[in-house]
C-alpha cells in the first residue's frame, strides 16, 4: 500500500507551508505530495493568507524536491484550457525530472468560480471529456507531428504538440462517485481510479464499475491503479487523538466512521480493509499543515507496518 499525503491549501496556507509539508513527505519515505486545486476555502474560517495556484506550487516543489511524485486531486477543468494545461504540466514534468501527475477533474465549486471570475459552465462533464482526450493527445502525438481536435467545445488545428513531459506517459488520475460517465472516462484516458472520501462498500462498488469498463473496452482492468483518498486523524493516546481532531473542527467519532482515525494499529486495521478490496494506494488528507509531528507519526507508526 503506497501511502501520500494530500493537502488542502485553500484552507489556508502559505507556499513556505506546503514546502516544508512536502520536504517532510519526502524526508519520512512517503511516495508523493498532492494538492487539491481551489482558489477558495471551504467551511467556516478567513482562508488567510489567501489561495495558491496548483500548478505554479508544483513547479517550485518540482526544484525543492528530488524523489517524491508530485500531483494534484483533481485539477479542476473549468479553471485552464487544455492546450495551456498540457503545456503547464509538461513543463512541471520536466522540472521535476519525470515525476508528476495529473488528476483531472469536471470542477464543481461554483462559488470560488463567482468569487474570481471564472466561468462555470453548465456543460461540465462534455468538456471535462474534451481536456482529456486534448491533454493525452497533445502528449501523444510524436515529435515532428501535428495535433488537431475539432469538438464541441474546443478546436485545435495543426498544434506542435509541444513541449513533450519528460515521461513517456504522465500518469493520469479520474476519481469520483459517478456510476457510469465517470468509470466510462476512466477506462478510457486513466492510469489510476480514486476513490474519494468514500466507504470500503462504496469503494468496492466504484472500483467493481471501473473493472467492468475497462473490460468493456478491451483494458485488462488491472492495467489501472486503483486508490483512496481519506481525512487522516492519528494519535499515539485518545487524547492525541482529540487534539488532532479539534485543531481541525472535526470530531473523532465521525473522523474514525469516514475517515482513517485513532491510535496507529486502528489506522492500520481500516487501511487493511480498503486493501482487501483492492485499494493500492492511499492518499492521507492532511488538514493541519503546521503539525509536522502528525506526518512523523503516520511515517513511524503506519507507514512502517504497511510497508
Amino acid at each position: 500500500m503506497d501511502l501520500r499525503i494530500f493537502t488542502e491549501p485553500q484552507q489556508g496556507a502559505t507556499y513556505d507551508t506546503l514546502l516544508a509539508v512536502a520536504k517532510a513527505t519526502e524526508d519520512l519515505g512517503f511516495d508523493a505530495f498532492f494538492r487539491s486545486d481551489h482558489y477558495l476555502r471551504m467551511g467556516d474560517g478567513d482562508g488567510l493568507p489567501g489561495p495558491t495556484d496548483a500548478w505554479i506550487t508544483l513547479a517550485g516543489l518540482a526544484r525543492e524536491t528530488r524523489r517524491i511524485r508530485l500531483g494534484t486531486l483533481m485539477t479542476a477543468a473549468t479553471f485552464r484550457l487544455p492546450g495551456v494545461l498540457a503545456i503547464q504540466v509538461a513543463q512541471v514534468d520536466q522540472m521535476s525530472g519525470g515525476r508528476v501527475e495529473l488528476g483531472l477533474g469536471a470542477g464543481w465549486f461554483e462559488e470560488e468560480h463567482k468569487a474570481y471570475g471564472i466561468p462555470f459552465p453548465k456543460e461540465k462533464f462534455a468538456r471535462l471529456e474534451e481536456q482529456l482526450a486534448i491533454v493525452t493527445g497533445l502528449w501523444g502525438t510524436k515529435a515532428g507531428e501535428t495535433f488537431s481536435h475539432h469538438g464541441t467545445h474546443y478546436d485545435l488545428t495543426d498544434s506542435p504538440a509541444l513541449p513533450k513531459p519528460a515521461q513517456a506517459r504522465i500518469p493520469v488520475l479520474i476519481g469520483g462517485h459517478g456510476a457510469a460517465r465517470t468509470p466510462r472516462l476512466t477506462a478510457r484516458y486513466a492510469d489510476e481510479f480514486n476513490m474519494p472520501f468514500g466507504s470500503v462498500e462504496d469503494a468496492e462498488r466504484q472500483f467493481g464499475r471501473v473493472r467492468a469498463a475497462a473490460e468493456e473496452v478491451g483494458r485488462a482492468a488491472d492495467e489501472l491503479t486503483y486508490s483512496n483518498a481519506l481525512v487522516v486523524c492519528v494519535g499515539k493516546d485518545d487524547q492525541e487523538v482529540a487534539r488532532r481532531a479539534a485543531s481541525i473542527g472535526r470530531e473523532v467519532d465521525e473522523l474514525k466512521a469516514n475517515g482513517l482515525a485513532g491510535s496507529p494499529a486502528e489506522v492500520v486495521e481500516k487501511i487493511g480493509r480498503y486493501a482487501e478490496i483492492g485499494s493500492q494506494r492511499m492518499y492521507l488528507q492532511i488538514l493541519d499543515l503546521d503539525d509536522l509531528d502528525h506526518l512523523e507519526l503516520i511515517s513511524s507508526q503506519v507507514q512502517s507496518q504497511l510497508s
